[in-house]
């Protein structure tokens, strides 16, 4: 017990005296100890990645999972470490209202139809969507919250070590400072008063607490250094994280070039089964020679995807192969005439063979033998191109 009180005796002085140096300083009664420039840099440098890193990371939660509430049960699920609850996602959840609604209205009629191939559609779109979000939880989010759980409170540790050493060591400065002042005053009063009983006493133990004093410093500045030292080398340490979350950012794009993959290419083959549907619903409307449904892309797999989806066919010339390029202005109608064509979408002319267009103008398009049928010949006064067919709405 009498250990224990001592060194709380020994605690509070040592606090009392940092309080003070502290308050001193903060008043420019003190002198600070300064460090260098580089290491400032280093902290600077640390602070600025911190803090980035925290807005990345909620900012990044708040993309893979809008709702607020969802993301403070996940929070306090994960601090009590229980395993997170599986969530519907939002697309699964209409995929399935879709499907309830349509077996309610009747599955064989034609809204109650593409009710169900929508609803096929959007349950897809929700489990690539549930694998995005998992995959770029472990492969994003968890090494953030790794560094700011970790390395970062391990740096923030040292450092308020490292200032309070500075302040002892500041402290000691002060105190040895007083000590060598107060002993050359002593030694001018000396020269003044001939009383050598009473001066020798006093000076011998001003000279002793000088003496303390400069033990004291060396020892302070020994371990103010120490520890300079050791929290240099965690600064330093922050490049290794910088490279460590370059790997991580490069994972995240990759599960999200998959991820918006794959919904590119549900939703590719859900417009075609759909204008096959309306091709035969409403046959004043025209619907491309639609394609075979391609098979699911692999979610880990960025290069597959990448590689397995549609491309816009090459279109710089409308000759079959060996043939010459055909000259737009040369080109006559067909004889089976032309026809009246409402766009759909914009378009923008990706050469000078192909004609821009605008949403719900209306344009005159026809067709030429040989010519690939996802794409006519459109004119818009004096005006000829290229046409995608998947643009058109046709009226006549």
């Amino acid at each position: 017990m009498d250990f224990n009180m001592k060194k709380l005796a020994s605690d509070a002085g040592i606090f009392f005296t940092r309080a003070v140096q502290f308050t001193e300083e903060k008043f420019g009664q003190a002198e600070k100890t300064e460090l260098d420039a580089h290491f400032e840099n280093l902290l600077a440098r640390a602070d600025s990645t911190k803090n980035w890193t925290e807005r990345i990371l909620r900012q990044t939660e708040v993309l893979l999972q809008p709702n607020p509430s969802a993301r403070v049960e996940e929070f306090l699920y994960e601090k009590l470490d229980r395993k997170v609850p599986s969530r519907v996602t939002n697309g699964e959840l209409l995929a399935q209202y879709m499907a309830e609604a349509a077996s309610e209205l009747g599955p064989t009629t034609p809204y109650g139809t593409t009710l169900v191939k929508v609803s096929e559609a959007e349950k897809r779109l929700g489990a690539a969507e549930r694998d995005f979000i998992h995959a770029a939880s472990v492969s994003f989010l968890t090494p953030l919250r790794n560094f700011l759980e970790g390395d970062w409170k391990t740096i923030s540790k040292e450092r308020r070590l490292l200032q309070n050493r500075r302040l002892d060591l500041d402290a000691c400065k002060a105190r040895l400072k007083k000590a060598k002042a107060a002993e050359a005053k002593a030694s001018c009063e000396g020269d003044t008063v001939p009383d050598f009983q009473e001066t020798r006493p006093r000076n011998y133990i001003l000279s002793a607490s000088a003496s303390a004093a400069e033990q004291e410093l060396r020892v302070a500045q020994t371990e103010f250094d120490r520890q300079a030292e050791v929290t240099r080398l965690l600064l330093e340490g922050i490049s290794s994280t910088h490279v460590n979350h370059l790997r991580c950012l490069h994972e995240f794009v990759k599960s999200q070039t998959t991820y918006y993959a794959q919904c590119y290419r549900h939703m590719l083959d859900l417009q075609k089964q759909l204008g096959s549907a309306q091709g035969a619903i409403f046959p004043g409307t025209f619907v491309g020679t639609p394609e075979p449904a391609s098979p699911p892309l692999s979610s880990t797999s960025p290069t597959t995807a990448a590689a397995t989806m549609p491309v816009v066919p090459a279109v710089a010339s409308l000759a079959p192969p060996g043939e010459a390029a055909l000259c737009l202005e040369e080109v006559a109608p067909s004889t089976s005439g032309t026809r009246k064509a409402r766009v759909l979408y914009d378009y923008e002319a990706a050469d000078s063979s192909e004609l821009a267009l605008l949403a719900d103008e209306l344009i005159t398009v026809y067709s030429l033998p040989g010519m690939d049928p996802d794409w006519l010949i459109g004119e818009r006064g004096n005006k000829k191109g290229k046409v995608p067919v998947t643009y058109l709405e046709l009226l006549s």
